[in-house]
């Protein structure tokens, strides 16, 4: 049987954890890591490219595209981290309840969960947006309701593969109650694939929070976040390409650090999946 093979070497999951720890240190107190007010305009530094004074350059109103990015962060990490927690929290109830109560409830919580699964999270959560006006709330109730149906479904399978183990027949069989095995058994076993899904899916909703903002459907502030700072940069590509490059190249650098922490979570709790 062929090993599959994968070069991870050690410094890129360092890289990862430091570049997270940087976000949110920039999302929790911002003003000590900005160089400048992000509110603050020069009209004789509009669009200066980058230098020692400004290291990403100055936008289109004179404010430095660093302290811009710094502040951003705020917003665009919360998007992701509270769509997250919504999602995972309303998507694993019905998939716990769905999976452990069976029967005609299963079957009319997973056509539900099966039919939004038909549209496209991305669709669902610009049709959503769309509807509703733009606030941080707005888009992370958008973001969210997308993706619970993936959260329904993995911890509804795990849910099942646990019940059908020796342990819970035997549990059953010395008369344990169903509310003990649910609590005791079936739901500590069963977060893990839980975990490494909501570790991926952070840098999704972060991506896809983004696209909202980047599209004019996401939070309307003086200071922009990275999608709506990225949609002002896209007008000044040819003389302006940092007003652009340095907030996408944070949310690329921020998605990905994710995803690696997420692998590497997955290893850890599966040992089954481990690549040598």
């Amino acid at each position: 049987m062929k090993r599959r093979l994968l070069f991870r070497p050690e410094w890129l999951v360092y890289g990862a954890v430091l570049f997270l720890a940087i976000i949110v240190v920039c999302a929790a107190v911002p003003q000590w890591i900005a160089p400048y007010s992000p509110t603050e305009m020069n009209p004789a530094n509009v669009l200066k490219p980058p230098s020692s004074a400004h290291l990403f350059g100055t936008d289109f109103m004179g404010r430095d595209v660093l302290s811009v990015v710094v502040y951003g962060s705020r917003d665009s990490l919360i998007i992701g981290v509270a769509s997250v927690t919504f999602a995972v929290i309303i998507g694993g109830a019905i998939g716990v309840l769905a999976g452990y109560a069976g029967g005609l409830l299963d079957t009319i919580m997973m056509r539900l969960v099966e039919i939004l699964m038909t549209i496209p999270g991305i669709l669902m959560a610009l049709a959503i947006a769309a509807a509703l006006k733009p606030s941080l709330f707005n888009v992370v109730l958008a973001i969210a309701i997308s993706a619970v149906p993936g959260y329904a479904r993995v911890l509804r399978g795990q849910v099942l593969s646990i019940r059908s183990r020796p342990y819970i027949t035997a549990a059953h069989s010395i008369g344990t109650s169903e509310t003990a095995i649910f609590f005791r058994h079936v739901l500590p076993n069963s977060w893990s694939p839980l975990l490494v899904m909501a570790t991926i899916g952070l840098g999704t909703s972060i991506l896809v929070g983004s696209g909202l903002s980047f599209l004019g459907l996401g939070i309307i502030k003086e200071v922009p976040d990275w999608g709506a700072f990225l949609s002002q940069g896209r007008s000044y590509l040819m003389v302006a390409w940092w007003m652009s490059t340095f907030p996408g190249l944070t949310i690329t650098l921020l998605v990905l650090s994710v995803n690696l922490l997420g692998d590497r979570l997955r290893d850890y709790l599966d040992p089954r999946s481990r690549r040598t």
